[in-house]
Order: C-alpha cells, then sequence, then structure tokens
C-alpha cells in the first residue's frame, strides 16, 4: 500500500515566492516520490503532501528532501515547540477513503 508524508511550514513574510520557487521546475522531484503538491493553509502557512509507493521510498529520498529544504531553510519561520521549521510526519495508508480508477 502507497504512503504518504506531510510537512508543515511557516514563511516568513514577504518569503512566499522563493519558498514556493524553491519547489517549482522539477526541484522536489524526489527518486520515488509519485506525485507532490502544496497547499496553502493559512497566513503564510503551508503543507507539502508527497506520495510514494510506500515507507521505504520516502526513508530513501530523504537526504534529497534534507538538500531541497536545506536550498531555502532561511525563508522559513521557527513553529516553536522544538519543532524547528518543519512539522513533519509520513505513513503508510491505512485506508484508502476513495480509489482513483
Amino acid at each position: 500500500m502507497s504512503a504518504f508524508n506531510v510537512v508543515k511550514f511557516r514563511v516568513k513574510p514577504a518569503q512566499e515566492t522563493r519558498f514556493l520557487d524553491a519547489h517549482r521546475d522539477g526541484k522536489a522531484n524526489w527518486p520515488g516520490l509519485l506525485r507532490g503538491v502544496i497547499i496553502g493553509t493559512g497566513d503564510r502557512t503551508y503543507c507539502l503532501i508527497g506520495e510514494w509507493a510506500n515507507t521505504d521510498a520516502i526513508v530513501e529520498a530523504r537526504g534529497k528532501m534534507i538538500q531541497t529544504l536545506d536550498s531555502f531553510r532561511e525563508t522559513l519561520e521557527d513553529l516553536g515547540g522544538d519543532l524547528g521549521v518543519t512539522d513533519a510526519v509520513s505513513g503508510s495508508v491505512v485506508l484508502d477513503l476513495k480509489h482513483r480508477p
């Protein structure tokens, strides 16, 4: 069954274009990523959602994802609570609510 990762970010004022540009044009084309989207969740807050074949694919791509993060890290605000600049979770799908054909 597939797996997903979700990463929450809060972008510093006037840095949203730079944050989004860091992911455009294949810059976030990590090995094993089936689909990735960034959604706006509020004032300067975003979530990156990635779909992967399995959790092993996420683990294998982690180094490349960190390289991408390092390219725009200074655009992010600390989230507090000892999280740093990202709040990331990942895991295997346990229930598919609507299967794609």
